[in-house]
């Protein structure tokens, strides 16, 4: 007698719960893939990933609560966003804030010397001193790194701007004095001073008087 074989089930898709999003649900690309386009400034390498990703620049400022006018601005290259923006729309890409500043390479140790650190301007060289600070990344060519290094000038400003994102930041004070708020607690620190806070309070960091500060900041976004 002839023995009956069961015919597998072919597969099923699986649904979406209703409590997806593309960026709780990323199924569909694998979270540590790298844009096509690697190369090029950081704006660009910021609208790969969207693309990539099926995502506007409505979607984006959505889950940022950066604003769409800002967003098309940095897309484009005609500015630079500041250090807890990039973290931002590391989260809603599912990618590393690092790989904006820099993909960098597979390697166990990288080097940058004094003389071959970028500076990037807050926002273009015209308007850094306005708005506050440049910045030069200490580790652009290590990938998949967890931690970011930079050397940042403060320039003096009446400006106070808060930022809150997710992870920790260190700071060390090279040169001038500092002001560093976290929620209601203002600390003013002088060269050699330090300070860690977590970042997800709203918090402050400028140059403090009428002269321009240096400082090492190192910052951790957390998992993404």
């Amino acid at each position: 007698m002839k023995k009956e074989t069961k015919k597998a089930k072919p597969a099923t898709k699986k649904r979406r719960t209703g409590h997806e999003d593309l960026l709780t649900d990323v199924s569909h690309v694998k979270p540590a893939e790298a844009p096509p386009t690697a190369k090029g400034q950081l704006g660009d390498r910021i609208k790969a990933a969207r693309e990539m990703r099926g995502l506007t620049v409505a979607d984006i400022s959505s889950r940022t609560g950066i604003d769409i006018a800002t967003l098309k601005q940095i897309e484009s290259n005609k500015m630079a966003p500041p250090l807890g923006q990039l973290i931002r729309l590391g989260k809603a890409l599912d990618m590393k804030m690092g790989y904006f500043i820099s993909p960098g390479a597979d390697k166990p140790i990288t080097v940058v010397r004094k003389d071959q650190r970028q500076t990037v301007a807050r926002y273009g060289q015209k308007k850094s001193q306005q708005y506050g600070y440049s910045y030069e990344s200490l580790a652009p060519d290590k990938a998949n790194r967890l931690m970011e290094p930079f050397i940042v000038t403060l320039m003096p400003t009446e400006a106070e701007e808060f930022s809150n994102h997710d992870g920790q930041e260190f700071i060390f004070v090279l040169e001038g004095e500092i002001k560093v708020q976290v929620g209601n607690q203002a600390e003013f620190l002088q060269p050699g001073d330090a300070v860690y806070y977590d970042s997800n309070q709203p918090h402050l960091v400028k140059a403090k008087g009428s002269s321009k500060a240096r400082i090492l900041a190192v910052l951790y976004a957390g998992a993404k």
